[in-house]
């Protein structure tokens, strides 16, 4: 009687199969080191920045963003105010970085959190799978100083909607904030 194992054949089946599965949804997400939050500090939402040619994808990836962060446990998350944000036949006029830690300070943030769309699109093709392109960066509001990053990207399956694929791929990028009840934790 011969041992009972796969062969050689059947691994190389179970290979494709499972190069199949995984490849119809491609995901990345790199982040620095995790950085943790106290749930009562305030965390400002700067305006994002939309690097891709679709109209308004910056708006969608920060709605999606400050509710998540909510989900999270943050407390306070202001947004920055955005008017004119709605009308697509005229270009927003963007806040300087300065502007816009300014306004942070000014509402006692302690870190400010902002991003790029790069990709917020269907693929065309057969299956028009949807695919998002995400970068964000927290500040500490006191210096301007880079607390925290995260960048990734994530391709879904044909009959995903973009929305919960962006949703999927800003929770993987955020679960790189851990948010505490309390003073506030040490660092590692």
């Amino acid at each position: 009687m011969t041992p009972t194992h796969p062969s050689r054949r059947s691994l190389v089946g179970m290979a494709t199969v499972a190069a199949l599965l995984l490849g119809g949804c491609a995901v990345s997400a790199v982040s620095t080191q995790p950085l943790r939050l106290r749930a009562q500090d305030t965390l400002a939402v700067l305006p994002f920045s939309n690097l891709t040619d679709v109209p308004q994808a910056q708006l969608r990836a920060q709605a999606i963003a400050v509710s998540l962060l909510r989900q999270r446990g943050l407390r306070k998350v202001v947004v920055y105010p955005q008017p004119g944000a709605g009308d697509l036949l005229q270009a927003p006029v963007e806040p300087s970085a300065a502007q816009q830690l300014r306004w942070a300070r000014r509402q006692g943030a302690t870190y400010a959190l902002g991003g790029n769309v790069t990709e917020w699109r269907y693929k065309t093709g057969v299956d028009n799978e949807p695919a998002v392109g995400v970068t964000l960066q927290l500040r500490r509001v006191a210096d301007g100083s880079v607390a925290w990053s995260a960048s990734g990207g994530r391709s879904g399956w044909g009959y995903q909607g973009l929305a919960a694929v962006g949703q999927q791929q800003i929770a993987a990028l955020l679960s790189g904030l851990q948010v505490v009840a309390g003073p506030k934790p040490a660092q590692r």
